[in-house]
């Protein structure tokens, strides 16, 4: 594709001739994360888990999600950890550029606009599902930012793969003009909802409060798991654990010995 010559649909042809031949199409994949916000009276909550994945493997049980990008922005990312963390730091960088030349607070919508605008143009192929939260002159504002581009603006929302269980507890326990201990509350039973029936969510509930007169990172806000347990070796389970149903006993004796196998030690 030349540039400025827009999008090149020269592959629609060759994709639908694969496709009729019967190769699937790229499946797509889940993005192991529950992350969650609200808007409440003051400002707004947002929350994560603390499990990061690589494929069936739990690469670190106690990593963050949620991402500076001002002082009065936040962003909780899903997805590829590499893809969140690249682009909410090139946000971060271009609004502090802009406040220096500016003087003015950053604004939710200005953040927006450049991390929508960025995820539009690879299409999917940067792979970061983000929650933006924060406080501006225009008050509380909570943004969802899909991969491709797309967004919503919502009282509150969740995403990534233990979204639906994060959200059955926002739709039955949401009300307006909550407090913040209300706010802080609902969000983390919605966090602790994903890593309980989600198995790409777990470990720890991370917060983040911000209002109007800044914000307050509660790094670990509950403890839903211990890195130091050590399981025992060898397992020793007390008598009677595993109820015996059936009981069979043979004598040796009896038992026929194939021919030309090695025969049996019974020493």
């Amino acid at each position: 594709m030349s540039e400025g010559s827009g999008f090149n649909f020269d592959l629609c042809k060759r994709n639908a001739m694969l496709s009729a031949k019967g190769v699937p199409p790229p499946r797509a994949w889940s993005t192991g994360t529950t992350i969650a916000g609200v808007i409440f009276k003051d400002g707004v909550v947002l929350g994560a888990d603390t499990r990061s994945t690589a494929g069936t493997t739990v690469a670190d049980k106690n990593c963050e999600k949620i991402h500076y990008v001002a002082d009065n922005i936040k962003c909780c990312g899903a997805g590829t950890a590499a893809d969140t963390e690249a682009v909410t730091n090139m946000v971060a960088a271009s609004l502090q550029l802009h406040r220096y030349a500016t003087g003015r607070q950053s604004r939710l919508v200005t953040a927006l606009t450049m991390l929508k605008q960025h995820l539009f143009r690879y299409q999917g192929y940067v792979s970061a599902a983000l929650v933006l939260g924060g406080v501006d002159l225009n008050g509380p504002h909570l943004f969802t930012i899909f991969p491709h581009g797309s967004t919503d603006s919502l009282p509150f929302a969740t995403m990534g793969s233990g979204s639906l269980n994060a959200m059955a507890m926002f739709e039955s326990n949401y009300k307006d003009d909550m407090t913040r201990e209300e706010a802080i509350d609902l969000v983390t039973r919605a966090i602790k909802s994903g890593i309980y029936n989600d198995l790409g969510s777990g470990s720890n509930v991370d917060l983040c409060v911000i209002t109007k007169d800044g914000s307050e990172y509660l790094r670990n806000h509950e403890y839903l798991m211990d890195k130091t347990y050590q399981r025992k070796f060898p397992v020793v389970y007390e008598k009677g654990t595993a109820p015996v149903i059936k009981e069979k006993m043979v004598s040796l004796a009896d038992v026929q010995v194939l021919e030309g196998a090695a025969p049996m030690d019974t020493s």
